[in-house]
């Protein structure tokens, strides 16, 4: 069985996680959304200048979990303002919880999230809040196994499409 392994990302990073994030993303969402859609959001998030941008922030922690050396998920958390349907002191955002799709079902999810949470916790949140696609079924019954419940929804723009994302969270 393959090693699994968590790091820290660093700007270092920016083309990995360009690659990874945009194949993630691909495999989860290409099939119910246009490709016209999916070429405008990829272009716009999932570029080295953007990419490092994120990593540069430093409200922004990402870890990397890798296979045998190879990149197989990755997760981002951003402390900042979050939505007035977040309720908690101190919130942080679970920004991506990226896992690419040969990998699902081998403990890398769980492992990033323990990782966000023993992270977001370490450094004093009190409450873990992120979005999800409404049509993304798979990924919310990942979150209510962690605890995190529906607390809202808004408006996720995907090319020239306004799609539902629920917002969900859990305390720490």
């Amino acid at each position: 069985m393959p090693k699994l392994t968590l790091r820290t990302a660093t700007v270092a990073d920016a083309e990995l996680l360009s690659e990874l994030g945009a194949r993630t993303f691909v495999e989860t969402f290409a099939v119910d959304n246009t490709p016209e859609n999916m070429a405008a959001y990829l272009s716009a998030y999932f570029n080295p200048q953007q990419q490092s941008a994120e990593l540069a922030d430093p409200d922004t922690y990402c870890t990397i979990a890798e296979m045998d050396g190879l990149a197989v998920g990755y997760s981002m958390l951003c402390s900042g303002k979050a939505p007035t349907c977040v309720s908690g002191e101190t919130p942080i955002e679970l920004v991506r919880l990226y896992v690419s799709k040969d990998s699902i079902g081998h403990g890398v999810g769980a492992a990033l999230m323990k990782e966000c949470l023993d992270y977001s916790t370490s450094l004093g949140h009190r409450v873990i809040w992120l979005g999800v696609w409404e049509r993304n079924f798979r990924a919310q019954q990942f979150y209510f196994k962690w605890d995190f419940e529906k607390v809202g929804s808004h408006i996720f723009e995907l090319g020239d499409e306004a799609q539902t994302d629920f917002l969900m969270q859990r305390s720490l």
